[in-house]
């Protein structure tokens, strides 16, 4: 979830998508500027943080890189659950990474927080001569599905800190309107526990 400082937003993200798909690649890029042409697969889970000053807001990011690999399916309800964001990263190089990336955005809309902001990334956008799934069929398949989508590349850094940031804007707390549906703080005095038996 999103938890609420002075103009401070402490935001759980999670990426999900198959393995190979970049998910590693595109949190060193945001997180420390960096692009390993070899990098390893991730064992159950990776954990970065990154804070971002959005419209006088300063969000910071606690990031879960998941697994793509099966085996590890069954650890990412642990990941996702309580999350205010997701990536579903695909590589537009794959349709079978695309069709997995689908079956993750089925789960999150069965399973996750109905609030949740989430993003489609078809990444390894630099890899253009590869390509076999359209920018167009992905845009199609996030609007029909509630979520933004952007191409990116970690390799060549493009759109990767974007994806974060548009993110970060869509959280309710940051928009510049205040005062959000389904996130308006009320001190109210603790209720006394004159409900705590059921039977006096």
């Amino acid at each position: 979830m999103a938890t609420i400082g002075h103009n401070n937003l402490n935001a759980k993200l999670v990426l999900l998508g198959d393995m190979g798909a970049g998910k590693s690649s595109l949190v060193l890029r945001f997180v420390k500027g960096q692009f390993h042409e070899f990098q390893e697969s991730t064992i159950g889970a990776a954990f970065f943080s990154q804070t971002l000053a959005v419209n006088d807001a300063t969000v910071k990011f606690e990031i879960w890189d998941t697994a793509g690999q099966e085996r590890y399916h069954s650890l990412a309800p642990m990941y996702y659950r309580g999350a205010a964001a997701a990536i579903i990263v695909y590589d537009i190089t794959s349709t079978e990474s695309f069709s997995r990336a689908k079956k993750w955005v089925q789960e999150l809309q069965k399973q996750g927080n109905p609030n949740m902001v989430k993003a489609l990334a078809g990444n390894k956008a630099d890899l253009e001569d590869k390509r076999k799934v359209t920018a167009e069929e992905a845009r199609v398949y996030a609007e029909e599905n509630g979520l933004f989508f952007m191409e990116t590349s970690a390799k060549n850094a493009i759109n990767v800190n974007d994806i974060f940031y548009e993110i970060a804007k869509r959280f309710p707390r940051v928009q510049p309107a205040q005062n959000p549906a389904g996130m308006v703080l009320v001190d109210r005095p603790a209720e006394g526990s004159q409900a705590a038996s059921c039977c006096s």
